[in-house]
């Protein structure tokens, strides 16, 4: 078996790097806890395992041949996207919601505080919260599921394998065994990739723990899944 491993190598590393849903998707899970962002991560590795298999037989070829079946993942892909930015935006606004709420029962309790308190005594200082809960299974399996789905609805995932691993394979070799070489080297590649997103993300958590760079972190990513949902709708 013989591939052009370096050209293909360079090519997967500048698809990792140029962000796209899978991204928005591993690194807002990892800003949530690092568990559920490699949860994530290996979903949405697993998605492009479906790509790899189905290339590998050839129901890749079918489904690109196939304008109703490409616009169909295509559509439904698009909406999935548009699920989880809306799902990011409403949730955005209920914790902004919590929040003020918080702040004014916090105020009032202060403030009965202050009428009943002796003269002499000195006002406690807010107490630090403790820190979030571990992560839970439901997390965990929200996290992987929410990578997969995104990259098994992704059809330019699926066009990657149909149409970017040939350009590699030796035609005098078998074409499925490279090709699963070619795809798990790839999946290998991103599994790595998303780890160090992960721990990027991670350094970040205190940043976006702030309320206000919280509120505004959900709200720009959810309106950018919508933005590249609507995007791959209009683009069918």
């Amino acid at each position: 078996m013989s591939v052009d491993l370096m050209g293909f190598l360079g090519v997967v590393l500048v698809a990792y790097v140029v962000p796209g849903p899978d991204f928005l998707v591993v690194f807002r899970s990892a800003i949530e806890h690092p568990a559920k962002g490699r949860a994530a991560g290996l979903g949405a590795q697993a998605g492009l395992c479906v790509h790899m298999l189905a290339a590998a037989v050839g129901l890749a070829v079918i489904a690109a041949r196939s304008p109703a079946v490409y616009e169909a993942v295509k559509l439904l892909g698009a909406a999935y996207l548009v699920h989880l930015g809306i799902r990011a935006v409403l949730a955005a606004r209920r914790s902004a919601r919590e929040r003020r709420a918080d702040r004014e029962r916090r105020a009032d309790r202060e403030r009965r505080a202050d009428r009943e308190r002796p003269a002499a005594e000195e006002p406690r200082g807010d107490i630090e919260p403790a820190k979030g809960p571990a992560p839970t299974g439901d997390q965990w399996r929200s996290g992987f599921a929410q990578g997969f789905l995104t990259n098994v609805l992704n059809p330019k995932a699926a066009l990657f394998f149909l149409s970017i691993l040939p350009q590699f394979v030796d035609g005098a070799g078998s074409t499925t065994r490279q090709i699963f070489f070619l795809g798990i080297l790839d999946v290998l590649i991103g599994i790595v990739y998303w780890f160090v997103v992960v721990a990027v993300a991670a350094r970040l958590r205190t940043l976006l723990a702030r309320p206000k760079v919280q509120h505004r972190w959900e709200l720009t990513t959810g309106w950018l899944f919508i933005a590249i949902g609507v995007g791959v709708a209009a683009a069918a």
